[in-house]
């Protein structure tokens, strides 16, 4: 069934009704009137501006009435052994598919609805994400159904994995995953977020994650998007670090048809650090667009930030990275860097380095480079004896493996390294 953009959000606002405990019932009331005022973003929004969100609009969207029932074998190939996990199918708790043992003292990993009430769950729910300002953001706080709690308060060294699994429905399906995540001071995790799709299903899956850091705080948070390539995904995280605390992303864009992450962080209190890796790996027609925002909101914060793209076939990729340094923010060490890596002649890839700066007692920079395989690297490996299209592969790898490299789960790093191996290799026909 072909939509119109208006039909495509109008069923979108025809999501189900979801009981709520008193406390959070007005905050969906609020989040569905906003996204109604706001409407689908255009062209016209300059955020948006260079995203085609057209094939979104071709399909009729229906709120999810009833669950998969996954065995474990149906996500064996991406689990992480040791991991604490927890399983939303459809953006419903799977608790016999998630394994919680491994949470020690003073770790709390829990569906998100099964802790209402929680002092922290309701001092931070929707405090950061600006659903007042962000359509899919409002459409998430409104028709989530359940989400990830994850509330660390001394140091694990035991990663903690968020497994969400879109599954292939009669009808295409929207679903909203939910993560909220509060680092108590000097606590230390790593924590990965994880969306999957099964049998090429066509689901829009509109994310929220909230990460509050605490004093000397750090965390490790990891974001896997590879889900089906006929799925839309769209993204929001919002990240507050109070003094001395430690932020590290590592962001990464396989699949979907239409997908985008935005990315803010705030670094609220002195000498706050922020490091946000990214990598974006698509071919065919994919679009996958990256926007970030570091607010150097306090004095002697530190931020850098490094993304790559790599676009096949007819892909677009887009990176939009801002750096804020407020009139308060003396001593700010930061620098940006865009690498960009084009692999046919029809892909395309937009990159926006951006710097506002208030404040003179800073040291910024940034840069961007948008070019195709290095020429001596390749006759280099050429005359080693490689093909041409080993070598070419070889080299894609090494580009995207130093993303990889920085994630601290060697399991991890293992899995997604085949998956980088297959997709330069033109397994799954990314590139094609």
């Amino acid at each position: 069934m072909t939509m119109t953009k208006e039909q495509c959000f109008e069923q979108l606002l025809l999501g189900k009704t979801i009981k709520s405990e008193s406390w959070l019932a007005p905050i969906r009331d609020k989040a569905g009137e906003r996204a109604q005022a706001l409407n689908f973003p255009t062209a016209r929004h300059d955020d948006w501006r260079l995203t085609d969100l057209s094939p979104l609009f071709q399909h009729d969207f229906h709120p999810v009435d009833s669950y998969a029932s996954l065995s474990p074998a149906d996500i064996d190939a991406l689990l992480i052994p040791g991991s604490i996990r927890l399983v939303f199918v459809d953006g419903s708790f799977a608790s016999s598919l998630s394994d919680l043992k491994p949470a020690g003292a003073g770790v709390t990993v829990s569906s998100l609805v099964e802790r209402s009430g929680d002092a922290q769950v309701e001092a931070n729910f929707a405090r950061l994400a600006d659903f007042e300002q962000d359509t899919f953001a409002a459409l998430n706080t409104r028709f989530f159904e359940d989400g990830a709690f994850v509330h660390v308060t001394s140091e694990t060294a035991v990663p903690i994995h968020i497994l969400n699994v879109a599954t292939k429905r009669e009808t295409p399906s929207a679903i909203y995953p939910r993560c909220l995540i509060v680092m108590a001071a000097n606590s230390l995790a790593t924590v990965i977020e994880d969306f999957a799709g099964q049998n090429d299903g066509i689901n829009f899956s509109s994310a929220v994650t909230e990460v509050v850091l605490g004093e000397d705080a750090q965390l490790h948070h990891v974001r896997v998007q590879r889900e089906e390539k006929s799925a839309f995904h769209i993204g929001h995280c919002a990240v507050e670090a109070a003094s001395g605390s430690v932020y590290t992303s590592t962001s990464l864009a396989f699949g979907a048809r239409v997908s985008r992450h935005d990315l803010h962080v705030t670094l609220r209190g002195e000498g706050a650090e922020a490091t946000l890796n990214g990598l974006a790996l698509i071919g065919g027609r994919q679009i996958a667009d990256t926007h970030t925002r570091i607010d150097h909101a306090s004095p002697r914060c530190i931020s850098r930030q490094l993304h790559k793209c790599i676009a096949d076939g007819a892909a677009h990729a887009i990176f939009s990275g801002k750096i804020m340094v407020r009139e308060g923010a003396s001593g700010t060490d930061s620098a940006q860097s865009s690498r960009n890596l084009l692999l046919s002649g029809k892909a395309h890839i937009d990159t926006q380095p951006q710097l506002e700066i208030f404040n003179d007692d800073v040291s910024c920079k940034h840069g961007a480079t948008i070019g195709q395989i290095d020429a001596d690297a390749l006759f280099f490996l050429k005359s080693r004896g490689f093909s041409e299209e080993q070598a070419r592969n070889l080299l894609t790898h090494a580009f995207a493996a130093e993303i990889i490299d920085r994630i601290p789960v060697p399991s991890l790093v293992e899995s997604l390294d085949r998956t980088i191996l297959e997709r330069v290799n033109g397994a799954d026909g990314a590139g094609k």
